[in-house]
Order: structure tokens, then sequence, then C-alpha cells
């Protein structure tokens, strides 16, 4: 006899682990692990849907009081053994449940109809179609004649609007269909998200699309070095660290190709919907019909069928953000993972996976190869390229594999090159009088640029949720003195720390210098919309920001129409900045630099170099020289220096420098643990006792415990929120810390009051 270890599909704790049935006669051979299942549960025995996740002969309960399986699910996506393989691990890695798991790695389980394009047909001659109308106006028939007369003007009339517009039933419609006069023809319409790329005829060549295009050396030998290491096994992961505009894209292209020749599948990952619509198209120019794109903007059906071509075999190349990673691809062969470094790669939602990590174990499950690409490594990415210690602030704390680094030092296009990029230090502004958003440098160069014909693109770094309080005469934040990050400014006038709990009164003169000209720093993208229209009354100004990117396909239209010249100046947060390619651009301004270096994040200055990197990328990419104009308070700082020098190297040694000092991530593993609930009282105590758990463990006297605080956003929703960090140099030991609290908290008297989230920054 064999049985089933069944999860079962319903989101609740108490069921979040397996359930033994045994499989019956008539489906021994059927049932395979990943597929969805039917059985009976409960004390009434209600049927519900759950996933096998295992086989076996092993019985774990009274063989006697086992249930059977009632049968097969065969209305969804095909369940993917591999993907519930990887929810089970994600589940284990990231503390989730396993139907938490399951809703990430399945996003889409059940059947969607298929849309249909249904058609009246008229079958008779024009003679005989006016002697049909004379009859149907004799014998009184009103709806017959209306259908009649429609067919005279066309001869095709959609279905739908014959029944609703025409107001004509089916029982008006059968006669006419049985005595032939008409005819209903049914038509599947295939939802594809790129049917709009159609109308681009891709060039022949290649696989069936465009010929490969012509690569530098630089480029050709990181090809030509990954196809040799493919063609023999060799399946470690790659990080191809280029300079902006260096020509990373046709890179990864070629990889695929020699993949998809292989006969193997693709996933590119992209970090938002923004970038979809250039990559898409650069994409389906090369490859054609084999490229197909999934994001949280399409509707269920189109979802669906993506996913559906991709298991037929229909598709072979998915482009999309982090839900592409799940493609039920039946031979993956290769996954990219473009703009590496973004956070979006990392989910706020509980599992809390990064793509990149996720990524990496499905390659391994598949024997797929994994390559990331960036002009600006994140520092755990590009950390992992060094074997051992292989030089100061370059040793990586945990055991994980190391990467192969490929380099692209120069841009690919001839002729381009690297922005000049020039620093305003808005101290002087202020003190010469200037009050303005925009800098007099940077609205001399917007005059010269847009005399000239060329286009402008101006960026407010806009990250983090909360304002910091900066000293507009020497420009020094009010920061934590424990911990290095800016204190967050809270709606009771205090300043708090969100890494330790310090906490002090928002100060009325700078504590730096004694100014009076403290304040909380903001601004926003309408704002300089405005102020913009204001200072050139006859430019054409477009903004892409959430507000005006709400809409399907909003982030499309901007982009199109900004690519066609029909706006002279883009005005956006971070979505405009990352991987967007626009040659008529000459100029960038990045108006408030600041914003994102004095965020409490320990990441901030990391974020910062990254996003003004990028932001520096967009300019001048054509032959006309580009110049950049980085607009802040704090010109010294080693973030915006070295973003201004567009020097990656001299930014990582000094960054890292900061993290071993103060054990942050990637020099040190840090755990977070965030606890939630409406009931503050409870809240409290179930945080009192997950340190003292902690502070009990024999692995408590190897880490370093801070906490428990405030989260950032303390209470959200109505519901209260803290959190407890813990570091450790062993990823391991934090991961049976995780697992203990985990199993105690599942008999905590509070569990049912309390929510847990564990994250591995």
């Amino acid at each position: 006899m064999m049985y089933a270890n069944v999860i079962i599909d319903i989101s609740h704790e108490k069921v979040d682990r397996t359930f033994q049935y045994r499989i019956p006669e008539e489906l021994a051979g059927q049932v395979r692990v990943g597929m969805q299942v039917r059985v009976p549960f409960g004390a009434g025995n209600h049927e519900r849907k759950g996933y096998v996740v295992e086989i076996t002969d092993r019985v774990e309960w009274n063989p006697e009081q086992l249930k059977e399986l009632s049968g097969i699910v065969s209305t969804g996506v095909t369940g993917q053994s591999q993907l519930i393989s990887l929810a089970w691990w994600m589940k284990e890695r990231y503390g989730s449940t396993m139907n938490q798991a399951l809703r990430t790695v399945l996003p889409v389980k059940q059947k969607v109809q298929k849309r249909e394009d249904r058609l009246l047909v008229c079958l008779l001659s024009e003679n005989e179609l006016r002697s049909a109308i004379d009859e149907a106006v004799r014998r009184k028939y009103k709806a017959r004649e209306r259908l009649l007369r429609a067919f005279l003007e066309t001869p095709k009339i959609p279905y739908g609007i014959a029944l609703r517009q025409m107001n004509l039933t089916t029982a008006t419609l059968k006669p006419l269909l049985e005595k032939g006069v008409a005819a209903l023809t049914v038509r599947t319409v295939e939802r594809s998200p790129v049917e709009a790329l159609k109308k681009i005829r891709p060039q022949s060549g290649g696989l069936g699309a465009v010929a490969a295009c012509v690569l530098n050396p630089e480029q050709q030998a990181i090809v030509d070095d990954f196809a040799a290491r493919y063609g023999r096994g060799d399946r470690q992961t790659s990080l191809v660290y280029g300079v902006t505009g260096s020509g990373k894209t046709e890179v990864y292209m070629e990889m695929i190709d020699y993949v998809l020749k292989q006969g193997r599948e693709a996933i590119v990952l992209i970090p938002e919907i923004a970038l979809t619509y250039q990559t898409v198209l650069r994409f389906y120019r090369r490859f054609g019909d084999m490229v197909s794109v999934i994001n949280s903007r399409l509707s269920a059906g189109e979802r669906y069928d993506q996913f559906e071509r991709a298991l037929n075999g229909e598709v072979r190349v998915m482009i999309g953000p982090r839900s592409a990673l799940f493609t039920p691809f039946p031979n993956l062969g290769l996954i990219v993972i473009d703009e590496e470094h973004e956070s979006a790669y990392k989910s706020e939602l509980s599992p809390r996976y990064h793509a990149r990590e996720v990524a990496e174990m499905r390659a391994r499950m598949n024997d797929a190869a994994l390559v990331l690409g960036s002009a600006t490594p994140s520092l755990e990415a590009y950390s992992r390229t060094f074997p051992g210690s292989a030089g100061k602030n370059r040793e990586i704390a945990s055991d994980r594999a190391c990467y192969r680094l490929y380099r692209l030092t120069g841009r690919a296009k001839s002729g381009s090159h690297m922005a000049d990029v020039q620093v305003v230090d808005l101290r002087e502004e202020l003190r010469a009088g200037n009050r303005s958003i925009f800098s007099r440098r940077l609205k001399a160069a917007m005059e010269q640029e847009l005399g000239n014909g060329h286009q402008i693109m101006l960026f407010l770094n806009r990250r983090g949720y909360s304002n910091f309080v900066s000293c507009r005469s020497c420009g020094q934040a009010v920061k934590c003195p424990h911990c290095d990050v800016t204190l967050t400014l809270h709606r009771n006038g205090r300043l708090v720390c969100h890494y330790c709990g310090y906490q002090i009164r928002s100060p009325q003169k700078c504590p730096s210098c004694g100014s009076p000209y403290i304040a909380a720093f903001g601004t926003g993208t309408q704002k300089i919309e405005s102020v913009a229209r204001e200072m050139f009354p006859l430019a054409r100004i477009l903004r892409m920001d959430l507000d005006t990117t709400s809409k399907k396909g909003g982030h499309e239209e901007i982009l199109a129409s900004f690519a066609e010249g029909e706006a002279d100046i883009l005005v956006g947060t971070q979505m405009i900045v990352k991987g967007h390619d626009f040659p008529n651009v000459t100029l960038v301004g990045i108006l408030a630099a600041d914003l994102s270096l004095y965020s409490s994040d320990f990441r901030c200055g990391e974020r910062t170099f990254q996003l003004l990197t990028q932001a520096a990328g967009r300019a001048g990419r054509d032959e006309t020289p580009g110049q950049v104009i980085i607009q802040t308070y704090s010109p010294s700082h080693y973030a915006i220096d070295c973003a201004a020098r567009q020097d990656y190297e001299a930014f990582y040694e000094k960054e890292m420098a900061y993290r071993q000092v103060l054990h942050y991530p990637p020099a040190c593993e840090l755990l977070s643990v965030l606890v939630s609930s409406r009931d503050e009282r409870v809240l409290n105590e179930a945080v009192t006792q997950l340190h003292g758990w902690v502070l009990n463990m024999p692995e408590a006297a190897h880490i370093q415990l801070i906490g428990p605080a405030e989260a950032p956003i303390y209470k959200v929703n109505d519901i209260y929120r803290k959190i407890l960090y813990m570091k450790q140099e062993n990823y391991g030991i934090l991961v049976k810390i995780k697992n203990r609290l985990e199993e105690l908290s599942s008999r905590a008297e509070w569990r049912q009051h309390v929510m847990l989230q564990f994250d591995f920054a």
C-alpha cells in the first residue's frame, strides 16, 4: 500500500503540516509529487484540495484510521513537483507557513475560462437575404427582421452585440441557425500581454527572429566563456558587472540564445513593471513569439494563459518581476536577474524571500545557470566574487558559494561616453539666497539643453517612508549616536532610532552648529512638476510616479510618449532611472540626493550610491555628450562622492568597512523577528517572552541581540509592531534560533493573537 503526504490548501496555521492519506487502487501509479488532489478533511469529511508533497510506503498513523484520496484535480495549472519542493524549501528557510509559500510559487492555481470570440455569420446571398426580410415583415417577426437588416450592412455580427444591443434572444436565433440562414462561429482568443508587439516584425535569423547582434570583444569574451562552462556542465553563478550602457542586455540575449539552442528555456527577471516595455520590446525583436511577460498588472486570465503557454512549450523566454521566477517551465536552463541590486527583488510579504536566493535554489533543482547583472552590484553579490579573504574588507562571513565575475568596462555604443557629473552644494545655494528646488547651475543647464532640442530627466530620490530632520546651514542630519542611522521624525514630535530604540525630542536648533534653520526634509514630484512648468512654460512635461502609473499600461504610455519625443522633460521617482535608454536625453538633474542618504536603514548609503549612479547612466547614451547635476547638502559623503566619480570599487571598500565595524550584512548575518498584534498588551507580553527564550538558548552566547524596538511604523492599520534583531556570522545559528522560536511560539498562550514574521536581511 502506498500513501500520500498532503498539504491541505487552507490558510490556517493549525493545518500547516502534512496529512497522510491512502492512495486507492484506482489512482495507483497516477498520483505524483506536486499534484493537486481532493481529500476528505475534518470531522464532517468535507472535501478539500491539497498538494502531494511526498509519496511513501511508510505509514505514520494507524492504517485503519487513514482516509483515502478522493481524486486528482485536473482543472488547475499542472502542479510542478519542483515548485512544490521549492515552496517547502522557502517555508523552512524564511519561516512562513506552507500555504503562504504555495500561494507564492503557484500564483495561478485555478483554471480561468478561455476567452472566446463568437460571431454570427450570414449564409444567404443578398437576394435570399432580402426575401427573408420580406417574410419576417409579413409574419411580424420583429427581432428576426432587425438581425436580417443588420446582415445587409455587415455579414458578420459579434454574438454579444446581437444579444445585448439588438435585443435578441437565443430562441430567436435558434431557427435561423437550424435553417442555415446564419452560422455561429467560435474562435478562442489568446490573451497575450505582448499582442501590441506583434506589429513589430522580427528580423530573420537566430531562432526564427533577429540575427545575433555584433558584440564587442569584452561582450564576446563573456558569452564565449559562459557557453564553454555551460557546455561542460559548470553551473557556477555569474555576476556581470558592467557600467551603465555597457551592453549587458546584449550579453544576456546571446546567453539565452545559446541555452534555447540546447532545447531549454529561460527566465529574465527585471525589478519593476516600469522596465517591462523597453525590455520586452528588445527581447521580442530578437526572439519573436517565444517571448512573453508576466506581472501583477495582468488579469487572472492573462496570467493563466502565459503559464499554460509555458507548460505547453509555446513560450520559451518569460520576462517579468519576482513572480516570473515561478514560471512552470518543464526544462528551465537559465535564469537572468537584471539590476540584481534592486530592493524590489525582496518580498515584503511572507515568505520574505529574496529572488536571488530562491533563483539559486531553483537553478540547482533544474541544473540551470544563474546570471546576475548590474552596474552597481549589491554588496551581497559582489562580496561573493572574491574567493576566501581576497583582500581587506572583501571577506564574506558566510560559507555560501562564490560567484564568477565578468566585467564590462566601457559603453557598448560607438561614440557614447560616460556623462560629466557635477555636484552642487545646496548649502551654498542657501547662502546665496536661492531657496528654489532648482540650483542656479541646474536651471542654466536646463535652459541650454531645451534650447538645443534635447530632453531632460529630473529625478527625485525618494526612498524610505518617513522624513528626517536636517540642518540647511551645515547639512547635518540628526542621527542616532549608537547605530549611525538617521533618527526618524514621528508625529508626536520625537526622533526615534528603529534599530536600538534610542529617542529624543525633535530639536529647535541644529545640534551640530546651533542654526535655527532645521526642519523635516522632503518634497514631492508634483511640486517639482509645478515649479518646472512655471520656470519653463513652453516645455512639454511628463510626470512618472505611483500616481500617474496606477492604471494598467500607465508605464508603457508615459515611456513610449517620452521615447517618441512628445515631451521635453520627464519628472519622476526612481522608476525613471532604471535601465531605460533614451538617446536624446543629455541632462539628468538629481534634485535631492539626501532623501535616501539619511533614511533609517543601514543600506541607505548603498542605495543612494546605486540610485545616483543609475540616474547618471541615463544621460549621454548616444553620441551627444551628457551631463548630470547632483544637488545635495552632503557633497563630501563617500556615497555621493563615489557616485559622482562613478567609482564602484572605492565605494565598495568604504561601505564594506562600515558594515564590518557595525556587523551588518554581508559582513554578518542579520535575522529580524517582526512581532505584531492588535492588542498592545499582548504584543508586549509576546515580545518579552520571545526575548527571554532567545536569551535562554545555548546559541545566545554567540549572537548580538538587539531590541525589542518599535517597528519603523509602529502602528499600521490598528496593528502594533515590534522587532527583535539578531546578528551572527554563522547563518546556521540564526536558522536554529528561528526554528526554535517557531516551535516555542506554536504552544504559547498568545499565539492566536500575535503574528510572527521572520526576515533574513
